[in-house]
């Protein structure tokens, strides 16, 4: 698992993609290329993004239409978006604005121009996202602050991860408003089995989109993993269609919507870093995140 800044490049000129995606990974970003639009929206259902490099110029459909997608995404509809171009003409510029970018860059440019406005803009992004627009939990530098607060505290303490699994097939399927109503429902589960079995003090917030984490106490922590895993093994063949739900009986539950539920305790747990604590309470719900 890695914290990098995950950046798309959406760019067909290959020559110029590769500079640009070689000078990123030397400073730490981790890239993901494009040279067509499709491709790039493809990508963007797929991935957790930090920012988006977009030329307005493509084979197949143009910059502003990826971006228009891009915005009706709830993935994808805070990502800020940079126009890599050699237009100038000032209309252009209004139209990229007014679909919510956040530069303009024109082409030839310098390299290290674009960090900056690449960091710049990650960096206000991140600081205006503080809850997860769909569920309305923490995430981001709270969840972050909560983490180190917890790492570095005398008291005993389990984080339970409960990971949602099967969402993208789903959200292919039956489209994003359907996939928004599992997660809501979902974290009225989890909202409700932490009142009636956990702490007052415990708290709830995301590792990512999908991923929701508990921290309570030790004593707590079975009981409110076997009552979310009851809840959603109850209520997984509702989120279907009714017409659908006889064709669930027959399929692994790899292959329909599902949790996975990992457990980390404060004996056990690697205190040394946020990341290596993520990547422990991952492998413990079995994911090689």
């Amino acid at each position: 698992m890695t914290d990098n800044p995950k950046i798309l490049i959406v760019e067909d000129d290959l020559d110029l993609s590769e500079m640009l995606s070689n000078y990123f990974r030397v400073k730490n970003y981790d890239v993901l290329t494009a040279a067509w639009g499709n491709e790039a929206l493809e990508i963007s259902r797929d991935h957790n993004l930090a920012l988006v490099m977009l030329d307005i110029r493509l084979p197949d459909i143009d910059g502003y239409e990826v971006c228009r997608q891009m915005r009706q995404q709830r993935r994808t509809q805070s990502v800020p978006i940079i126009f890599l171009t050699e237009k100038r003409d000032r209309i252009d510029k209004l139209q990229g604005l007014e679909l919510g970018v956040v530069d303009y860059i024109t082409k030839p440019f310098d390299v290290q121009e674009i960090l900056l406005r690449v960091r710049n803009a990650i960096t206000r992004a991140s600081r205006q996202t503080s809850s997860n627009p769909v569920t309305e939990l923490p995430e981001s530098e709270p969840v972050e602050d909560r983490l180190n607060q917890l790492l570095f505290s005398d008291q005993p303490w389990s984080v339970l991860l409960v990971a949602l699994h099967g969402t993208s097939g789903f959200r292919e399927q039956y489209g994003f408003l359907a996939a928004d109503d599992v997660l809501r429902a979902l974290t009225l589960m989890i909202r409700n089995a932490v009142r009636e079995l956990g702490n007052a003090e415990d708290f709830i917030g995301h590792l990512g989109p999908e991923d929701f984490f508990i921290i309570t106490t030790p004593d707590k922590a079975q009981a409110l993993r076997e009552r979310i895993e009851a809840r959603m093994q109850q209520s997984t063949e509702y989120f279907y269609p009714l017409k659908d739900r006889e064709e669930l009986l027959g399929k692994p539950i790899t292959e329909t919507l599902h949790i996975r539920c990992g457990q980390l305790d404060s004996e056990a747990a690697p205190r040394e870093s946020i990341s290596a604590f993520k990547d422990a309470l991952f492998t413990a719900a079995g994911m090689g995140k």
